[in-house]
């Protein structure tokens, strides 16, 4: 009889896992649907229904214009941001971590976030506009990754510590520069702009945003979601993984690109956003395990859930809105405290 029971523990953790699953599917659903609903503009559940099946099948009209401009251009894509958001934010760092096989890497590791900030300060002090902002942010954080890349390469010695090093050193370099940007920059409008968007907010997320960034989260999401086996691969070692046939150099070079492409379009559009990366994936590893079969989509879910249940705080604990970048700090830093001194009494 015990041999049949631990037969069938595989199964029961594989069922478990699947719930759990399920689970966070339907909380992101649900808190997608009461996102929807409150603001400082509620709008019913009927209506909101409605208007989305109003852009499919045409129906008698029962709201106003307000609400549906509310709607379309403020909430659904500010929604919509925060759940893609949080999902590359948290993906990307369980990927890191998995990748360099580190707890403490998180997606900014590589200077992603520091290029970004930096693209966006010049783009401010040139007086862009709020897309060009973005797309500055965007180019400035894929040239600070590729530029990792290439100092990593020409360095000698272990691999994934030279790039740790060489992001290290890039990030450094960038944000000495978002430093001189903040000090030549106009303080009376453009420095507020640098320093609020250095917090992060969805506050300002658009349509256009939204067709922005999508498609390079949806290329990153999906590498890194089909890849997602080949994590626990390299969390066992190179050579380990080589005498399995895997070259670990492509792989890791492979998913390090998809994490940066999902990071590097996230900052673009909501400036800084801390913590989700970190603390995220090691919460769905409490939850779910660390298979990364299962870690990775408990990590996108959990992190998109997260998000936007803090962007309703944002919305809503005062009058004027909380950078969601300061919330992410308020919550991540003492949860990842506890973190440390949970395995530290484990050890004891």
């Amino acid at each position: 009889m015990a041999k049949v029971s631990g037969n069938n523990a595989p199964v029961r953790r594989k069922r478990t896992a699947n719930l759990i699953l399920l689970g966070l599917g339907i909380l992101v659903v649900v808190l997608a649907v009461l996102s929807f609903l409150v603001g400082r503009y509620p709008i019913s559940p009927d209506k909101v229904v409605a208007m989305l099946v109003d852009r499919i099948i045409p129906v008698d009209a029962f709201w106003t214009d307000q609400e549906e401009t509310i709607f379309f251009n403020v909430r659904l894509p500010r929604v919509v941001m925060a759940m893609l958001v949080g999902c590359c934010l948290s993906s990307a760092g369980a990927a890191y971590q998995g990748t360099f096989q580190n707890p403490l890497v998180s997606p900014d590791i590589l200077g992603a976030s520091q290029g970004a900030a930096f693209g966006a300060a010049v783009a401010i002090l040139l007086g862009f506009a709020s897309f060009g902002i973005s797309a500055m942010a965007f180019v400035f954080a894929i040239i600070t990754v590729l530029l990792v890349i290439a100092v990593a390469q020409a360095a000698r010695g272990n691999q994934v510590l030279t790039v740790v090093l060489a992001g290290v050193m890039v990030s450094s370099l960038f944000s000495a520069g978002v430093s001189f940007t903040k000090l030549i920059a106009d303080p009376a409008d453009q420095l507020p702009a640098i320093t609020y968007w250095l917090m992060g907010s969805l506050t300002s997320a658009k349509p256009s945003d939204v067709y922005m960034a999508f498609p390079p989260m949806f290329i990153g999401l999906v590498v890194l979601f089909v890849l997602r086996w080949k994590i626990n691969i390299l969390t066992m070692g190179d050579d380990e993984a080589s005498t399995m046939g895997v070259n670990t150099k492509l792989l890791r070079m492979v998913i390090i690109l998809a994490a940066t492409l999902v990071t590097a379009a996230s900052v673009a559009v909501t400036g800084m956003i801390g913590w989700v990366g970190l603390v995220i994936p090691h919460l769905s590893r409490m939850l779910i395990g660390s298979d990364y079969r299962k870690l990775m989509p408990a990590s996108m879910l959990m992190g998109a859930s997260f998000l936007l249940l803090v962007d309703d705080v944002s919305r809503l604990a005062t009058t004027a809105e909380i950078p969601i970048g300061i919330l992410t700090a308020f919550i991540g830093a003492p949860f990842f405290l506890y973190l440390i001194t949970r395995e530290g009494r484990k050890r004891k």
